[in-house]
């Protein structure tokens, strides 16, 4: 069954055997397809991925379900039923790439874990993404996005400080966990060029979500204290935050002495930065609420735009807090080629750029239910 090495792309000539449903596991999948690998997305007979009945729709079909699955080949298989299993032993034979996203255990019970598989296929790269991983007292436990986002603590220290935690507007343990494998996946056939041997990836979610912490566990680590939530502010670094304008709130980061100094003289109170509480970074973050009162005394007095567009010509990083329709529908986001047509479905694109493959604005269809299943079995035969 070989690989399509005409897919443009590094990754061409790859092929992987996608056993993973809903979103970190296809998210992962879905980035080794965009860069030429063949991915064959096994799916329950009947039903599928439980994301093709997510909305929202558009004609019918899922954007939910197309938007990580796009330029996959799909394949019904019931994993309990001896002769399908069988086909999806001789995918697993002659792929390059396992990706799963089953509890810990179950791969295992179906006869296809890493213990089965290796012997198989020795230069497989196995990769297993759960909410856990496979190790520790939480293992077996079930887990969605919120669920991991309020056990790693982004979702204490996400929202006001005088309101409650908060969820990210985006799946960020899925999709932070399906990046994650995709760079491990990528890493490992790296390593397998110089070994000859694959490897079992163990991919967590709650480790994923807990690596993006940052300022926040580092500020723990350092001070013992739990470090609360501080709204659009930074951790470690002021101003680093929105600010009031007369209109619409902005974002203005000046994350050092120079670009402190800048900013308030463009904001023409250069006395500011000469401030004994302003006179460092520490110093302003100490000083967070009064320097935030000072900035927005003045910014209060016009709007938005007129900030902007001073702050932007005296070189400090700031910006307008986009909508969603803003963002997509920029200019950036069109030159960027951050929206293609996946079937004639809009989907955000991707974001990895390379000088050396195309990056088309037009992708291959996510599939339908067993569409390539005939003929993969064929092959597999």
């Amino acid at each position: 069954m070989p690989a399509d090495p005409d897919r443009p792309g590094p990754l061409s000539g790859l092929l992987v055997a996608d056993f993973s449903r809903v979103l970190a596991g296809p998210f992962a999948a879905m980035m080794l397809a965009d860069l030429g690998a063949r991915v064959v997305k096994v799916e329950r007979p009947g039903t599928g991925d439980d994301s093709r009945g997510y909305g929202p729709f558009l004609d019918g079909r899922s954007l939910y379900f197309a938007r990580v699955n796009r330029g996959k080949e799909s394949i019904a298989l019931d994993l309990k039923d001896p002769a399908d299993l069988e086909v999806a032993r001789r995918l697993v034979t002659r792929a390059d790439v396992l990706l799963e996203n089953y509890r810990p255990g179950v791969m295992d019970r179906l006869g296809l874990g890493w213990a089965d598989v290796r012997a198989l296929n020795p230069r497989l790269v196995y990769c297993s993404v759960s909410g856990f991983g496979h190790t520790g007292p939480w293992r077996e436990r079930p887990a969605y996005d919120a669920v991991v986002q309020g056990l790693s603590g982004l979702m204490a220290v996400t929202g006001a400080a005088t309101g409650p935690p908060i969820k990210p507007g985006a799946p960020v343990a899925d999709l932070s966990a399906g990046l994650y494998a995709f760079g491990g996946i990528t890493s490992a056939l790296v390593g397998r060029s110089s070994t000859g041997l694959g490897t079992h990836l163990d991919i967590a979610m709650y480790d994923a979500t807990v690596s993006l912490l940052e300022g926040a566990a580092l500020s723990w680590l350092a001070t013992g204290v739990d470090p609360g939530r501080i709204g659009n502010a930074h951790f470690s670094i002021a101003p680093f935050d929105t600010f009031a304008c007369s209109d619409r709130d902005i974002t203005i980061c000046a994350a050092n002495d120079v670009l402190f100094g800048v900013l308030v003289t463009a904001l023409g109170v250069p006395r500011l930065a000469t401030d004994d509480r302003f006179g460092s970074n520490a110093a302003r973050h100490d000083s967070r609420g009064p320097l935030k009162a000072e900035l927005e005394a003045v910014l209060r007095g016009a709007p938005a735009d007129h900030w902007l567009a001073l702050l932007e010509a005296a070189g400090v990083p700031c910006g307008p807090i986009s909508s969603v329709a803003e963002a997509v529908a920029s200019e950036q986001t069109r030159v960027r080629n951050m929206v293609v047509e996946a079937g004639g479905l809009p989907a955000p694109g991707n974001p990895v750029k390379t000088s050396a493959w195309p990056d088309p604005a037009v992708r291959p269809a996510a599939p339908e239910l067993d569409e390539h299943g005939p003929s993969i079995r064929r092959e597999l035969a």
